[in-house]
């Protein structure tokens, strides 16, 4: 039974995961007329489900009449044998139905228990998924033998960093930087090399495998979640904002901020137009994870938030490749002001956007493979200056007309 029912919770978990997928997913499968293959899909989980709680039942169903046969054939030998003595004067009634008494006693635990076992036997089964999340490692955020770090300046020093989400395939192998405090860092490299997994330490949502990533000197391992990551802003590619306010959204990281210091962190990103410009000005609500703005606007609202943060470490991870470029510029401005002074680990696709970096990190299979400013990569003709050379030319192609007949395409 326990075996069962541990089918029939993965069964229901695949169905609900497909279910939430679907729905979320809704304005895809519209957009590639699919409704058909997702109805389709939604039956096969369904009937899975259907097929193994079914069998669950059937088996749990056949296992009670068993037990109920047994006892009814109890009761009957019971009185069978205790009437032919009745018959034969060797037992008196009263002794017949202290017998049938006692009988029941001892059968209606054991129905009891066959009713628990069925119950906990169902438990049993949730409460693996249940416990697979209770006995997960927490967060220590109030380690008493943490180091406490309420001012960070901002110096990292990656030594031998190796780190792979799976054991035994590493992403990061054996990475060694040194970043000085207040420098930009741009990361570049192609798909997979791990630039988001180099943030992913840099704040702390992983450790190292092996090697040291220090901070200001100290392990990052021995500093305080909580003063590590309150020095921490972060502007990502899809900025996700909360169902409120877009004053409210600016002040999340600094609750107790006045409405002027808003004001001052969105013109300081170039939010502040487009905000007066609505009726409800920056009492308007957003929505959930912001979709009545437009990508652009959230990223202005998201600068802001960082801004007002004022955080000492920056990750900026491709904060501005999905928006046009009259956007792109405005955002190019805020990030200006925002970087000025703090240390910067900028993540982009387009190359062009990082010449403002002091330095180009180029990962390459994990490892850190150049190092320099962009003009230095780009007389070095290694694998930035063939980045860059291919998305030239994937420009070109793309332009109207077929940019390559012209040579200012490039």
């Amino acid at each position: 039974m326990r075996r069962l029912w541990n089918r029939y919770h993965a069964k229901w978990s695949r169905f609900t995961i497909h279910l939430n997928e679907s729905i979320s997913g809704i304005r895809v499968v519209k957009s590639f007329a699919q409704e058909d293959r997702e109805e389709r899909r939604f039956l096969e989980r369904n009937d899975e489900l259907r097929g193994v709680l079914v069998t669950a039942e059937r088996a749990w169903f056949v296992f009670y009449a068993i037990l109920t046969f047994v006892m009814s054939f109890g009761i009957f030998f019971v009185w069978y044998f205790g009437g032919r003595q009745i018959i034969a004067n060797e037992l008196t009634l009263g002794a017949l139905m202290a017998f049938v008494s006692y009988i029941w006693q001892l059968y209606e635990p054991i129905q009891f228990f066959s009713n628990l076992n069925n119950m906990l036997t169902r438990s049993f089964a949730g409460a693996e998924r249940i416990f697979e999340v209770i006995d997960a490692t927490p967060e220590y955020f109030d380690d008493p033998d943490a180091k406490e770090m309420p001012h960070i300046e901002g110096r990292f020093s990656f030594e031998g960093v190796t780190f792979g989400y799976d054991p035994g395939k590493p992403v990061l192998k054996g990475v060694d930087l040194d970043v000085a405090a207040g420098e930009m860092i741009g990361i570049v490299g192609k798909s997979g090399v791990g630039k988001s997994t180099l943030i992913n330490l840099v704040c702390r949502f992983y450790d190292a495998d092996r090697g040291t990533l220090k901070i200001d000197g100290e392990d990052i391992r021995s500093i305080k979640l909580g003063d590590l990551r309150s020095q921490i802003g972060m502007v990502a590619q899809e900025s996700f904002l909360f169902n409120g306010s877009i004053a409210e959204n600016i002040s999340y990281g600094k609750r107790e901020a006045s409405f002027e210091e808003i004001i001052r962190a969105a013109k300081a990103a170039n939010a502040h137009e487009f905000i007066v410009a609505r009726p409800d000005g920056y009492d308007t609500r957003v929505g959930e994870r912001g979709d009545k703005l437009s990508g652009g606007e959230k990223q202005r609202i998201a600068i802001a938030r960082a801004i007002l943060h004022g955080p000492k470490i920056l990750i900026l991870d491709e904060a501005t490749s999905s928006v046009d470029t009259p956007t792109e510029k405005k955002l190019q401005e805020a990030i200006k002001r925002l970087v000025a002074g703090r240390t910067t680990f900028a993540i982009a696709h387009r190359l062009s956007t990082l010449r403002s970096a002091d330095r180009l990190v180029v990962l390459d299979e994990g490892k850190v493979a150049e190092v320099g400013t962009h003009e230095e990569l780009m007389e070095r003709e290694g694998i930035f200056y063939d980045l860059v050379k291919t998305q030239q030319e994937t420009t070109s192609m793309m332009a109207v007309g077929g940019g390559r007949d012209d040579p200012s395409a490039d």
